[in-house]
């Protein structure tokens, strides 16, 4: 026979499981039915609607960007291209302090002068300080920012932000040119909101590329998702920057940093940095302009744990900056492929010795030129210009 005691013991573990059971349901149901919906299907825009084939790309300029005043470290940096009538070719958007999560770290920006050809010095536009008191909220540190430009040529800037803890504890936070029509050198920015994402506080989405541009002036934000479980999602905004609703882009819970390049107007390629030991470029695909994704075979590429950037050019056209050594971010490059799956070395951007890293690229089109940045050593924001050869 049982005894009592144990008898009691046993009913009790079973409450307590049972508790955990019903507590888990409700955490998931209340997820559910907080979660943004699913956006519409949409189309994307090519930068270039005249097929370019294979014509090679020509470097035409390359340097560094210049840093706020006594700055030691730059990370991640952003491209933005600007309207052809505009005195700026690109804006780049970057992190730069005394080192990463350090607490004088700010969002330093500089632009493409049309006139000189030459890179604006550069200026802090987001500080942390500035930016918790706005939020109502302590801000530990702050990075990885990413611009693009709305329908009334405002420039919006998404930023990770985070409180107590680390990168997986951040939010995103959505800033707003405060000033549009003004001069780089009087370029500023207001928090919008911090971009609702989860119940849970919003936690743990973070931001690192570049938008999709869609046909109805809006966008598509990949972000994601980094506390244990490691996945991408696709944000949807309107034409004013309004938010209008999130999908998860893979089932895969390791990958991280989505990039989106575009082989059709509907049809979109998310690639993605990979975390395992022997990783690859990853893949996941939309064929309906983005309400429903699926994991595809991964590319040949080898991926050192590193973020990529991906760039739909013109029809036939996709380029991939990627670090193309196995464990090491010594070397970058850049690809192209015409189908998405088979990828030619296109240009060689940043070969380095073992202790040297480039890194976290960004690309864009502007002025029939592309331009690529990416970070030198961790000190610096390297940048390269190509044109195409008729």
């Amino acid at each position: 026979m049982v005894s009592s005691s144990r008898k009691g013991l046993m009913q009790s573990t079973w409450a307590r499981w049972l508790l955990g059971c019903l507590c888990c349901v409700a955490v998931i149901g209340w997820d559910v039915v907080h979660r943004m919906p699913a956006p519409p299907s949409a189309q994307a825009c090519w930068p270039v609607t005249t097929p370019l084939g294979n014509k090679p790309l020509v470097l035409q300029a390359k340097g560094h960007i210049p840093m706020p005043p006594d700055t030691p470290a730059a990370h991640a940096s952003s491209l933005l291209p600007m309207p052809a009538d505009g005195p700026q070719s690109v804006l780049a958007f970057w992190f730069a302090g005394t080192k990463e999560s350090a607490p004088d770290i700010g969002i330093a920006a500089s632009g493409f002068d049309r006139a000189t050809q030459q890179w604006q010095a550069a200026r802090f536009v987001v500080e942390r300080q500035a930016l918790g008191q706005v939020l109502g909220f302590g801000v530990r540190r702050i990075g990885n920012p990413v611009a693009w430009l709305d329908a009334d040529h405002k420039v919006h800037l998404f930023v990770v932000a985070t409180g107590p803890g680390g990168w997986a504890a951040s939010r995103i936070v959505h800033l707003r040119q405060s000033n549009a029509g003004a001069g780089m050198a009087q370029l500023a920015f207001e928090p919008v909101r911090v971009l609702p994402l989860s119940w849970w506080w919003n936690v743990s989405y973070l931001v690192r590329t570049a938008p999709l541009t869609l046909q109805d002036g809006g966008m598509v934000l990949p972000v994601h998702f980094e506390l244990g479980l490691k996945y991408p999602v696709a944000l949807r905004f309107d034409r004013q920057g309004e938010f209008l609703g999130m999908v998860r882009m893979s089932q895969r819970t390791h990958v991280l940093q989505p990039t989106l390049v575009m082989q059709s107007e509907s049809h979109w390629l998310a690639l993605m940095r990979d975390q395992r030991p022997e990783g690859r470029v990853t893949v996941a695909q939309t064929q309906d302009g983005g309400q429903h994704w699926q994991d595809t075979p991964d590319l040949a590429l080898v991926n050192p744990d590193a973020s990529v950037a991906a760039l739909g050019l013109a029809p036939g056209r996709m380029l991939l900056a990627h670090n193309s050594s196995a464990h090491t971010r010594t070397l970058l490059d850049l690809s192209q492929s015409a189908n998405g799956q088979d990828w030619t070395l296109a240009q060689p951007l940043a070969h380095g010795s073992a202790a040297q890293e480039f890194s976290y690229p960004a690309l864009a089109w502007a002025d029939d030129s592309l331009w690529v940045s990416y970070t030198d050593q961790r000190q610096r924001i390297a940048w390269q210009r190509f044109g195409i050869n008729p």
